[in-house]
């Protein structure tokens, strides 16, 4: 038995130990377009895909500079090499959230260049919390209280993944350009 998942793009990827010259966007693009949020308790597909691309859209709206967009959108990559392992569950597993975390640092510093600081952190969690209630009052159930105060409206149009994946690698280029 193997220590590594073969990627999309035929890339031998070991989770346990990242080499970062196997991280590419075009797996990531792909295969976030094909997992499905909230564990696939959901009213119907919505990939995870298209969550970070609403976070992505959402920081832009906010007027964030290019390298907070495109952390927005990379901001759940590593699920493409771990899958979509739903809050309650990942709060009580902390040696997936190392991993996690590891990934994380090895996407960041792959395209963006450097690890989030500590007040990138916070605007993007912002951002991931504001997207993640219209998720779940959508997709799921009503939510309580009032509506985060952001600036786009999702649309929850489902669309084929390949749509899903195009926009990703769209938004990708257009905003790695400018990092």
């Amino acid at each position: 038995m193997s220590n590594h998942i073969t990627t999309f793009t035929g890339k031998h990827f070991d989770p346990m130990n990242p080499d970062p010259s196997a991280i590419i966007v075009e797996d990531i693009a792909h295969a976030l377009s094909l997992l499905c949020r909230g564990n696939g308790h959901v009213k119907t597909f919505w990939s995870v895909g298209e969550h970070c691309i609403l976070c992505a859209k959402e920081a832009a709206a906010r007027g964030l500079p290019g390298r907070m967009v495109l952390a927005c959108l990379l901001h759940d990559a590593s699920e493409c090499y771990l899958s979509d392992v739903p809050r309650p569950i990942k709060q009580n597993l902390p040696q997936y959230s190392v991993t996690e975390d590891r990934i994380l640092d090895l996407v960041y510093e792959k395209f963006l260049g450097s690890v989030l600081t500590e007040e990138e952190q916070k605007l993007l969690k912002q951002i991931d919390d504001d997207m993640l209630w219209f998720d779940m009052d959508t997709l799921i159930e009503k939510q309580p209280g009032e509506m985060p105060a952001a600036q786009i409206r999702p649309d929850y149009t489902v669309r084929p993944f390949e749509a899903v994946e195009r926009e990703y690698l769209e938004l990708f280029y257009q905003h790695y350009k400018a990092v």
